[in-house]
């Protein structure tokens, strides 16, 4: 077994397609329309299964914002210099709502940023 995908539901497809692709450097892997079901989807990463796991963004038509609760925490990725990623972040207009450093009571160097819908994105610097 293996993690394919992340599905996270968003309240404007282009907006979110944008930040994952021109601020987090993902490639935009395949789209799909079902108008009669009243959703769009788009996979980005890395790269694409099955050699790396993907997000889905899926656009329900119509809803433009969702309540995210208190259960969802957060994406991980990895990254070879969390300072410089969050420097390109932020000169991308992303937002860093953590800079980059040392996790609490440890050495491993992570940051955090937020997509456009309010997701938690972690950094780690491997």
């Amino acid at each position: 077994m293996r993690v394919l995908h992340t599905m996270l539901r968003v309240g404007n497809l282009q907006r979110s397609i944008d930040f994952y692709t021109r601020v987090m450097g993902m490639t935009l892997l395949h789209t799909t329309e079902r108008p009669e079901h009243k959703y769009s989807l788009a996979f980005v990463g890395y790269g694409s299964n099955p050699d790396h796991a993907e997000i889905e963004l899926t656009y329900n038509h119509g809803v433009d914002h969702y309540e995210l609760g208190t259960a969802y925490g957060h994406i991980a990725i990895a990254v070879p210099d969390a300072y410089a990623a969050c420097a390109a972040i932020k000169a991308g207009g992303g937002v860093v709502t953590r800079e980059a450093g040392p996790v609490a009571g440890g050495s491993t160097v992570i940051a955090f940023i937020t997509d456009p819908d309010g997701y938690k994105v972690e950094l780690i610097q491997r």
